[in-house]
């Protein structure tokens, strides 16, 4: 199964999401976010059928993490892949937002130009295409910090194409210690994190799930919700998620 949470209103209402990855529908919903509503979740499932679960995905979130380990103890959690690339993009981001601030600055026009917001999604592409190639070439003379923090996000990329958990230990342990030692706290700040949450990366070589069954599910709930302009009442909007995309759906029952 897979864990994550979508927002319902502003102001950090979130409602969270409990999804069958194999039957690819949401199983269970509750109103807020956290430890607490996910423990309500796993007492309500009882002991018995915790010891069932496999295998879970998530995004990383502190209190998902603490109450997974509390209630299911033979459970292999994974941190999402996806989730990771977004940690890796947001630190290049921060490089880059950082080295463009100096730049206009010191006014270095080329520099500017190219750190300017407009392309910084070539930057945060994870497949190399023609753009992001040259935008690189001129990085690695204009810039070394940004192009620094550019061949750190794609050598993470890389342990997930090592052969086996060994193998990705021994490439994440690497990337980890050059991290730390970047002189970029954005990525040191990742270091350590990862550092921390190692086994939920590398367990993803022991049952290959992600979250984006959640994720597709969290897209429907978004066009669901500004179908309606929104929702005033949280109960209403969990029972609509599951007749759209949960057991009270005649499509997914069929």
């Amino acid at each position: 199964m897979s864990v994550d949470e979508v927002a319902w209103q502003k102001w950090h209402k979130y409602v969270t999401n409990v999804v069958d990855i194999e039957k690819r529908q949401v199983i269970w919903n509750c109103n807020g976010r956290g430890k607490t509503t996910l423990d309500a979740f796993y007492r309500k499932l009882g002991k018995k059928d915790c010891r069932k679960i496999e295998a879970v995905a998530s995004d990383g979130a502190r209190g998902f993490l603490s109450s997974t380990k509390e209630h299911l103890e033979n459970a292999v959690i994974v941190l999402d892949h996806f989730h990771v690339k977004k940690y890796l993009n947001d630190a290049v981001d921060a490089v880059r937002k950082e080295e463009l601030r100096k730049a206009r600055q010191q006014k270095q026009g080329e520099l500017a130009d190219v750190l300017h917001c407009n392309k910084r999604f070539i930057l945060m592409q994870n497949t190399v295409s023609d753009k992001k190639r040259n935008l690189l070439e001129r990085l690695s003379s204009l810039n070394k910090r940004v192009y620094k923090a550019m061949l750190l996000k794609e050598q993470f990329l890389t342990i997930y194409q090592a052969g086996d958990r060994k193998a990705a230990y021994a490439n994440l342990r690497q990337w980890i210690v050059a991290a730390v030692k970047s002189g970029m706290p954005s990525f040191a700040e990742l270091g350590y994190k990862f550092f921390r949450k190692r086994h939920y990366v590398l367990n993803y070589f022991i049952c290959k799930i992600t979250t984006a069954i959640s994720e597709g599910i969290n897209n429907k709930i978004k066009r669901l919700k500004r179908m309606a302009y929104g929702y005033r009442d949280v109960k209403y909007f969990l029972l609509k998620i599951h007749q759209h995309c949960g057991l009270l759906s005649p499509r997914l029952s069929t």
